[in-house]
Parts: C-alpha cells; structure tokens; sequence
C-alpha cells in the first residue's frame, strides 16, 4: 500500500477500526491522511468540496474563499487528492474536485464512538 493512499478497508469491517487497535499499516495510511486534513487550508477546502452543490467543485469555485494564489490552493488540492481524499476529473480548462465516499466513511467509522457504531 503506498503511503499516499487511505487504506481500502471492507465496509464490514469498518466496525473491527473500533473496536480494535489499528494495525501499523493502517495507522501509517491514516496519519498520511489525517496530515493531510491537520492543515487548515486543506480541512476547509475539503469542507467545502464536500459541501458544495452537486457534491463536486471546480478550482474556481474554492479560490474565492481564501487569501493565497490559485496556485496555492492547486497544491493544497494535489495534497488531498495524494492522500486519497478527493477524486479529480479535467473539463476542459478547469479541474473539477468530488470527495470520495468510501474516503469519508472510512473516516467516520474510525471516529465513531463503539457505542454509537453498533
């Protein structure tokens, strides 16, 4: 598994992050990530695409909300989309960003508590 990716794991065994110790492979893969996220350029870019209507957004869509170039925001994008986080897809001129689900549920059943999961 490459470090730049969140680890695939079953969707039935979501439940085993919860309730048991994450193995080594699996902790290096979502530190890569939750790195990713710990920026809060990259957290509200995330936000925002998840947000967004139709659930994807363009670059021109995001870079209204921030103080740095488009370049910068590109980077921030590539960073997230390394970690497994968001999928992109070119149109044209523009490059459209969507988060992928099997990324933020794999999030979420790590960070739910035991009790709630079952």
């Amino acid at each position: 598994m490459s470090m730049k990716e969140l680890p695939v794991i079953p969707a039935e065994d979501h439940a085993s992050l919860i309730s048991e110790p994450l193995s080594e492979i699996e902790s290096a893969g979502l530190a890569h990530v939750f790195k990713a996220l710990a920026d809060p350029v990259r957290l509200r870019l995330f936000s925002l695409i998840a947000s967004h209507a139709g659930g994807e957004a363009c670059v021109c869509d995001l870079t209204p909300y921030f103080d740095v170039s488009q370049p910068t925001i590109s980077h921030h994008l590539k960073v997230l989309r390394e970690a497994g986080l968001v999928d992109s897809e070119r149109r044209a001129t523009w490059v459209y960003y969507s988060v992928r689900p099997a990324a933020l549920a794999q999030l979420s059943a790590l960070l739910t508590p035991a009790a709630a999961a079952g």
